[in-house]
């Protein structure tokens, strides 16, 4: 992380945790929050705010901003080195609702605006600053006699690969067609039934996945996690290849240079029939960094006890060096209140 100059944020869906992992005076640095189900994460730099969204009924969209500074009070004291330590530190600016059927997952910002799967209506949304939401896109497969169909799940169209607009981004499913069997259903095919769809034909651009995540372009190319199988892969001339295998339910996806950051879950007992590729009983909870060239692993950090990743994101450290509650500070308790209590947002 130190090289990378980053903070990297990771959403962890069951733990009901958001978490922030950087190097601070040569030393790591991990930090969270505690969220109800938090899923995906997206960043505007221009505004300083970052998104995450928490896909429970109702669903929630948290925008954080950094700590701008603290108000110093009688009945608080404050040295110099707690004022130090909480600026940048990222804190909720506002929360919006959104009904459950909106089914959050993952966050893009495209064009400047942001954007959400709503899989519970198999459609992208555009998400405004007022709380309102908009479907702004939807695959052909969801129409049927010139009408599309928003009433129930039944793709899990569950990630976005940000382009330029919407007809230059890509976005992948569990499945191309609509049938009794849904998604939840424990008879629900996925075995390499999952696609990538283009955000300009509404159409598949690559087949034979198993309950794809994490859909991302960079440098011109599309890589998706594999989940079903533990895996990384580049889509090519409409063709995947592996990049690499990972030991669990791979989801979670960002990069640095020819870098890539990777989650991988353990596979929920009552979901292992998502997970045809996988021995369910070594899947392990981390995070990997894998040289996209050569599919060889960096690094990897596990979480012994850890269950799952949803979202990974890089943000500039100097932007924000993470999240109130510090992992190993001597006095958590009482330093987490004071700055809730002392806490300045930029208006």
């Amino acid at each position: 992380m130190d090289e990378t100059q980053s903070t990297m944020l990771v959403t962890r869906e069951y733990e009901h945790l958001a978490m922030a992992i950087t190097i601070l005076n040569h030393e790591p640095l991990i930090s969270y929050m505690q969220l109800p189900h938090p899923s995906g994460i997206a960043v505007n730099l221009e505004q300083k705010t970052i998104f995450i969204a928490s896909t429970r009924n109702p669903n929630l969209l948290f925008d954080f901003v950094p700590v701008s500074g603290v108000f110093k009070r009688h009945d608080i004291s404050l040295t110099q080195k707690e004022v130090k330590r909480y600026l940048k530190t990222l804190m909720p600016k506002s929360i919006k609702f959104y009904p459950g059927y909106f089914y959050l997952h993952d966050l893009a910002l495209i064009n400047g605006k942001l954007h959400a799967n709503s899989v519970g209506q198999n459609a992208v949304v555009s998400l405004g600053d007022d709380g309102g939401a908009i479907r702004v896109w939807w695959p052909n497969c969801i129409e049927k006699n010139g009408r599309p169909i928003f009433d129930r799940n039944f793709l899990q169209l569950n990630s976005i690969a940000a382009g330029a607009s919407l007809e230059k981004s890509y976005f992948s499913a569990s499945t191309d067609k609509i049938s009794a069997r849904r998604p939840g259903h424990k008879n629900f095919p996925v075995d390499r039934r999952g696609v990538i769809f283009s955000g300009d034909t509404k159409e598949p651009i690559a087949y034979g996945l198993t309950r794809p995540h994490s859909v991302r372009l960079h440098n011109g190319r599309i890589y998706v996690d594999d989940s079903g199988y533990g895996e990384l892969v580049v889509v090519e001339t409409e063709k995947l290849h592996t990049v690499t295998r990972l030991p669990g339910w791979t989801r979670g996806l960002a990069f640095y240079k020819n870098i890539a950051f990777v989650g991988s879950s353990r596979v929920i007992p009552r979901f292992q029939q998502y997970a045809p590729g996988l021995d369910i009983n070594k899947s392990k909870c981390g995070l990997h960094a894998v040289d996209i060239k050569s599919g060889r692993i960096l690094a990897s950090l596990y979480w012994p006890y850890g269950n799952q990743v949803f979202a990974i994101e890089l943000v500039p450290r100097n932007l924000t060096s993470g999240f109130p509650a510090r992992v190993n500070s001597k006095d958590f308790s009482n330093q987490t209140k004071k700055l809730y209590y002392s806490f300045q947002l930029e208006r």
